[in-house]
């Protein structure tokens, strides 16, 4: 009855921006912390950044000052403006919400955006 929808993915040039939107859409849920995700081929999949439902936000070293996450609540949609991309961050970009439904939270994922950065 939940899911997230994922867009803004693509192909860019180092140094280009890409804005990536993940939508939650269903019914009788609200959602605490949303975040992002990437997974490289043959890495472990890592977290980028994540915002907690009052606004607070971390990112992992590697995108510090590049990326910025933020949420639109009245839409339930999460945010990844990347600027200044490098082809390092090329990755299958995946969205995640705690969703919280009848008292209980669980994790939802995204079926994932392709981002690749040329150089």
């Amino acid at each position: 009855q939940v899911q997230l929808v994922e867009s803004g993915g693509g192909l860019v040039q180092a140094g280009g921006s890409l804005r990536l939107s993940c939508a939650a859409s269903g019914i009788a849920f609200r959602i605490n912390d949303m975040g992002w995700y990437r997974q490289a081929p043959g890495k472990q999949r890592e977290l980028v950044a994540t915002i907690t439902s009052g606004g607070r936000t971390n990112y992992a070293d590697s995108v510090k000052g590049r990326f910025t996450i933020s949420r639109d609540n009245a839409k339930n949609t999460v945010y990844l403006q990347m600027n200044s991309l490098k082809p390092e961050d090329t990755a299958v970009y995946y969205c995640n919400a705690d969703i919280w439904r009848f008292g209980t939270a669980n994790a939802y994922w995204g079926q994932g955006t392709q981002v690749t950065v040329s150089s």
